[in-house]
């Protein structure tokens, strides 16, 4: 891993950018980035071991503005690149972006504005809008819940929504990492054996095991690119690593998880036919709401509304009447 600082007095935020491959959109994120109305930033762009022009790209666009910075490293996976550049990263507020995405212009202000103001807040997250494979806007959002945040609401209903929402505090970052054994260079404070759930895994943890408080800002401030889920292999294997982040997390709190775990299985399972649902996988949405519903049964009273809107089009969107209403759901906003 090498990176190479451009200047030694700390910023007043770090964005990490993780990328592997992103030839296609990361020169949009940057621009995204590099438009932000905080000027006082660094920008750090992980290259993980990209075959393609990535790094080239990334330096490139640092020659032109020295706030950006890149960092290369052989493949260790998008975790092991936040974690490379949580390492790189100088200020005292850290915020996450993948290489595909994009922020609005005020949105670290925001966030270090919210930080600053709360000092027991250790990740501030906010709403996205999402954008389809073109970058083009949807007319879909996420809106979570902003305060009141406790390790059951992350649990069951993970409210920071994907990873290039979160701003934290270098403290809280500092709070959950470890070194395990086999590492030699850095820090984790994502655990790299996972390749999917590594966000759920972090901020669930973060909630579990430190007092630092989660909570959200108004404004869909990242936007959020939705690519399709691929084949139902694809699905069953993030489910299967949710329940290892289940059984990772579990001694933790053995009777939270006892407590919690069967209605938050049927969340990640309603979510994840949600999921099958967009990319046109009926069969596959009504299995996997059948195992939600089998787990518990809480879904359907805690949020009538969405889990009767999931059943419905899990069952229509086989037919014509369906695959109309998902082109109206999921057209852009300008169409």
């Amino acid at each position: 891993m090498t990176h190479v600082p451009s200047r030694t007095s700390a910023p007043a935020a770090s964005v990490v950018v993780p990328a592997f491959n992103a030839v296609a959109t990361l020169e949009q994120t940057l621009t995204s980035l590099r438009l932000q109305t905080l000027r006082d930033i660094e920008i750090i762009v992980v290259d993980d071991g990209s075959t393609d022009d990535t790094p080239q790209i990334a330096e490139a666009i640092a020659r032109q503005d020295p706030r950006l910075r890149v960092v290369r490293q052989a493949n260790r996976g998008l975790a092991g690149a936040r974690n490379s550049g949580i390492a790189a990263a100088r200020a005292g507020y850290i915020g996450f972006c993948d290489a595909d995405d994009q922020w609005a212009p005020g949105k670290l202000a925001a966030h270090v504005a919210h930080l600053d103001a709360n000092p027991l807040v250790g990740l501030s997250f906010c709403g996205s809008q999402l954008m389809d494979e073109n970058g083009a806007l949807m007319r879909r959002a996420q809106k979570p819940r902003l305060t009141g945040i406790g390790a059951v609401h992350v649990f069951k209903r993970n409210p920071v929504g994907n990873g290039s929402v979160p701003v934290l505090r270098r403290a809280a970052l500092e709070a959950i990492a470890w070194r395990p054994a086999c590492e030699r260079e850095r820090d984790w404070v994502f655990d790299e054996t996972f390749r999917q759930s590594e966000d759920i895994e972090c901020w669930l943890r973060l909630a579990l095991s430190t007092d630092w408080e989660i909570e959200g800002i108004r404004g869909l401030l990242t936007r959020y690119r939705i690519t399709s889920g691929g084949l139902s292999a694809a699905t069953d294997r993030q489910f299967a690593a949710w329940e290892r982040m289940v059984e990772k997390l579990t001694p933790l709190d053995p009777q939270f998880f006892g407590r919690h775990a069967p209605s938050a299985r049927a969340y990640q399972l309603r979510y994840l036919a949600r999921r099958a649902v967009s990319d046109g996988r009926g069969a596959d949405a009504r299995r996997l709401l059948r195992r939600a519903f089998a787990s518990s049964p809480r879904p359907l009273f805690e949020e009538p509304i969405r889990s009767g809107v999931t059943l419905a089009a899990a069952t229509l969107v086989d037919r014509p009447l369906g695959r109309a209403l998902h082109r109206v759901a999921t057209r852009p906003a300008s169409a």
